[in-house]
């Protein structure tokens, strides 16, 4: 599955540990945390304008999938967190946002 031009749809359970590892594969720099209940990635920048142009791609991203995140933005850095909340884990449409928003531009490590 092309996750770049998947569409997201209502999912309420949590993917299983051996799907979860699959589709990290496919979602580099991105951790998930130890309860399995999010995915995170920091994304780095030259200013807070480049920040703020980043934090409208990804609200783009997000509206258009019906899928939103959490986002805790500083000067030269965003960091993305994906969950299913009706899931209380992981899933697809979890990973399907994190790699359309890895697909914007990010300016810095």
């Amino acid at each position: 599955m092309n996750l770049l031009l998947a569409q997201c749809t209502p999912q309420h359970e949590a993917l299983t540990q051996d799907r979860l590892d699959e589709l990290l594969l496919q979602a580099p720099g991105w951790s998930v945390d130890p309860e399995q209940r999010s995915i995170a990635k920091r994304f780095g920048f030259d200013n807070f304008y480049q920040v703020m142009a980043f934090v409208n791609a990804v609200a783009e991203v997000a509206h258009g999938q019906d899928h939103h995140p959490e986002m805790h933005l500083g000067y030269d850095a965003c960091t993305v967190s994906f969950s299913t909340h009706s899931a209380q884990g992981l899933t697809l449409n979890d990973f399907i946002c994190a790699v359309q928003v890895s697909a914007l531009p990010e300016t810095s490590p």
